[in-house]
């Protein structure tokens, strides 16, 4: 069994999480700003259907990008040189949250429904949650948002809707909290298209460590801007 949270309690230590399904450590709450970023500085987030209970997970292993391991193929280093894109940050963060939810494939939709939405865009206006996005002859085509505590970006979802424009954002992005000095980007669950980049697992543990130092450096709490850097 996993603990019911009230609006006052705290969340559980994160070894008590399940082994089955792996990683989930409670239910119930809220999605208050306080109760988000309290999450995320604990290595926690939020994953559930909509219309069921909130469900707060803590995965192990845990996969994460450390900016200095970021791999560039050559094909994508040949489309980042391109000049058909242009990248913004923070313009449209609902609108890249709404790409994100839409179906993909054989998929109905996503987690990501009406009350993430509304959860989120709440962190967005207070500088704390973040997009970053690639914008082709005026339109929005790819892009990726996320939550940023201290020198470590939470990484929440990412979408395309011509073939690279994800990983075009994603790498807009590493290189921009490298200048920053940020020191780990979190991908919660391995995927293919993570690893290829150079995201890898650790343990919940070893993650967690790194948490407790690492969400506590000043914060960038503002709309983000980035230096637009060639990508060599």
């Amino acid at each position: 069994m996993i603990p019911w949270l009230t609006p006052e309690s705290h969340f559980p230590p994160l070894d008590t999480a399940l082994l089955k399904p792996s990683g989930l450590l409670a239910a119930g709450g809220d999605l208050s700003p306080q109760r988000l970023i309290e999450a995320y500085r604990r290595g926690i987030f939020p994953w559930f259907n909509e219309g069921e209970p909130i469900l707060w997970w803590s995965p192990d292993p845990r996969m994460v990008l450390f900016p200095g391991e970021l791999k560039i193929s050559r094909s994508l280093r040949k489309t980042l040189k391109k000049d058909n894109y242009e990248i913004r940050v923070d313009n449209a963060f609902s609108e890249v949250m709404q790409a994100c939810a839409a179906p993909r494939g054989e998929q109905p939709g996503t987690w990501i429904h009406a009350e993430m939405i509304s959860a989120y865009t709440a962190l967005h206006e207070m500088g704390v949650a973040h997009s970053v996005e690639v914008w082709m002859r005026g339109e929005l085509m790819g892009g990726l948002y996320g939550v940023a505590q201290g020198k470590v970006f939470f990484g929440e979802s990412m979408f395309s809707r011509i073939p690279d424009t994800s990983k075009i954002a994603f790498v807009h992005l590493v290189k921009q909290l490298e200048r920053w000095g940020f020191h780990m980007i979190d991908c919660q669950m391995k995927t293919t298209h993570l690893a290829s980049l150079g995201g890898r697992e650790i343990s919940r543990e070893e993650f967690g460590q790194k948490l407790k130092e690492l969400v506590n450096y000043t914060e960038r709490v503002e709309k983000w801007c980035f230096d637009h850097e060639p990508i060599e």
